[in-house]
């Protein structure tokens, strides 16, 4: 009959092996949720003015370019 040990392992240890597991993967969700909700938010003012307008290479794609006539409000 075989017999069973008890080994503890050290929370370092146990904390190194799961970020090097998970890590890559949580990773790669992560990226893809925070371009969807961007995506998502683009069309609000508060993250088209906040946000996107002050990132160098795409500011001036979310500029609005309407003369305040043509606003409504």
């Amino acid at each position: 009959m075989a017999r069973v040990s008890f080994q503890p392992t050290s929370p370092t240890r146990f904390a190194s092996t799961l970020a090097k597991q998970w890590g890559p993967t949580l990773g790669i969700w992560g990226v893809g949720a925070g371009a969807a909700a961007l995506f998502l938010l683009s069309v609000t003012p508060v993250v088209k003015k906040g946000l996107l307008v002050n990132v160098p290479l795409l500011g001036n794609h979310y500029e609005d370019k309407t003369p305040a006539s043509d606003k409504p409000f």
